[in-house]
C-alpha cells in the first residue's frame, strides 16, 4: 500500500514513523509539507528508502488532487480547517481519508459527505487521533460487552514527566488548540439528553498507581461524535482532561480575568488581542520539549444478563527515548496510521463518511495498539 501523509510536524512525523516501522504491507510513504525541509527531515529520521518528501500547499486543490491520485489512503496531520476541502478532494480522487480532527463543526461537515464517499467506494473517517479518536473506539470496545449501557466516562491527559510550576504542564500540541479546549463548551449526555457543560468545571480527583495526585475536569472536543452515536442508548457520557492537581484553578483564573478573550483592547493608544498575547506568553514560558506521558481511562457501566457491571480500560504511555517519539506523538499519530492501514487492507468494510467508533473494529484496533507497545489494561 502507498500512503500519503499531509503535514511534517510532530504528528506527521509520528504517522510516517509508524507506517514505515509497523506497516508490514506499506510499500511507500509520501510526506508532504509546505516546508520541504521539514518533510526531508522526517524522511531522513524514519526511512529514506521508503519515504519520499514532497513540497505542497494543501490549499492548492489541484496539486493536492494530483498527489492523492497515486496513493491508497491519506492521513491529514495539518490544521483542522483544511480537512473539509481535503476530504472533498479525496472523494474526487477515490482515496481513503482520515485525519486528526480538532473541530466538531468541521467533522459535522465531513460526515455530511457520506453519500458522495459511499458512491466513490471509499472510507472517510475523521477524528482519528487520541481524543477524539482512540478513546472513542475504546468506548465502543467496552460498550459492546454489555446488553445495555448506562454510563461512559472518558478521562485523558498529556502531561510532563517532570512537572514544573506554575502550571505543572508542558505544551504537547498547539497552544491555540489548548485554549479552545479550555474555553469552548463540552458536549455531553446528561439524563439521556445531549447537553453542553462549561469547560474547566466539575473537577474530580483521579488516581493512577505511581503518580501524584491528579485531577480531571470538563473540556471541549473530546466526545466528538459519541453523543450522537450513543444518544438514546446511555444515560450519561462525558469527557474530562487529566492534569496534575491545581492546574485547573490556576488556568481558569486567567480565563476569568480575560486573558483568553478575542476581543480587541486599546491600551495607551495601542490595540491588542488578549488571547494572542496570552498564547505568545504560554509558548514562551511553558516547556514544550521535556519527556511527556499520556494517561487514558475509559469507564463503561452497564448490564449483562441482568447483572450490573463496569469495565475500565487504562493506558499509561511514556515518551520513547530510543526513537525520539513523544508519548503524544505515539498516542495521536499511531491510531491514525493504524486506521489508514485498516482502510486499505479491507478491515474497514463500511464505505462512506463514518465516525471511527462505528467504522473501526475495536478488537483489531486494540490488537494493533498492543503490537506498538501501547498496552490497554482492562479491569
Amino acid at each position: 500500500m502507498n500512503i500519503l501523509v499531509l503535514g511534517a510536524g510532530r504528528m506527521g512525523h509520528g504517522a510516517v514513523f509508524d507506517l514505515v516501522r509497523n506497516g508490514s504491507e506499506v510499500v511507500s510513504v509520501t510526506v508532504a509539507d509546505a516546508d520541504l525541509k521539514k518533510a526531508e527531515v522526517v524522511s531522513e529520521l524514519t526511512d529514506a528508502s521508503k519515504v519520499t518528501p514532497h513540497r505542497i500547499d494543501v490549499a492548492n486543490n489541484s496539486d493536492v488532487a494530483d498527489l492523492m491520485k497515486s496513493h491508497d489512503a491519506v492521513i491529514s496531520c495539518v490544521n483542522y480547517w483544511h480537512n473539509l476541502e481535503l476530504t472533498e478532494t479525496a472523494i474526487s480522487t477515490g482515496t481513503h481519508f482520515c485525519d486528526l480532527g480538532g473541530n466538531n463543526y468541521v467533522v459535522d461537515s465531513q460526515l455530511k459527505l457520506n453519500d458522495q464517499a459511499k458512491a466513490s467506494g471509499l472510507s472517510v473517517i475523521p477524528d482519528c487521533g487520541l481524543a477524539p479518536g482512540m478513546v472513542s473506539i475504546l468506548a465502543m470496545h467496552g460498550a459492546k460487552r454489555f446488553d445495555s449501557v448506562d454510563e461512559i466516562h472518558l478521562r485523558v491527559g498529556g502531561l510532563p514527566q517532570n512537572p514544573k510550576p506554575p502550571l505543572d504542564y508542558q505544551l504537547v500540541f498547539s497552544v491555540e488548540g489548548l485554549i479552545n479546549e479550555y474555553i469552548e463548551p463540552a458536549r455531553v449526555i446528561r439524563d439521556g439528553k445531549v447537553a453542553e457543560v462549561e469547560s474547566m468545571t466539575e473537577i474530580e480527583a483521579l488516581e493512577f498507581a505511581g503518580f501524584p495526585e491528579l485531577e480531571a475536569f470538563q473540556t471541549s472536543g473530546g466526545t466528538s461524535t459519541l453523543p450522537d452515536t450513543f444518544l438514546g442508548k446511555v444515560k450519561t457520557l462525558d469527557y474530562k482532561t487529566i492534569r496534575y492537581k491545581g492546574h485547573c484553578n490556576r488556568f481558569k483564573a486567567m480565563i476569568d480575568l480575560g486573558f483568553c478573550s478575542s476581543e480587541e483592547m486599546d491600551i495607551n493608544g495601542k490595540a491588542f488581542v488578549p488571547r494572542k498575547v496570552f498564547a505568545g506568553l504560554l509558548e514562551r514560558n511553558v516547556p514544550s520539549d521535556g519527556l511527556d506521558l499520556v494517561l487514558v481511562r475509559v469507564e463503561v457501566v452497564g448490564s449483562k444478563a441482568g447483572k450490573a457491571s463496569k469495565i475500565t480500560f487504562d493506558i499509561i504511555d511514556k515518551a520513547d527515548e530510543s526513537t525520539g517519539l513523544s508519548a503524544m506523538m505515539r498516542m495521536t499519530a499511531f491510531p491514525a496510521s493504524i486506521i489508514a492501514q485498516m482502510m486499505v487492507r479491507g478491515d474497514v468494510t463500511q464505505r462512506g463518511a463514518v465516525p471511527q467508533e462505528i467504522a473501526i473494529d475495536s478488537d483489531t484496533f486494540v490488537k494493533e495498539l498492543g503490537a506498538r507497545r501501547i498496552v490497554v489494561i482492562e479491569r
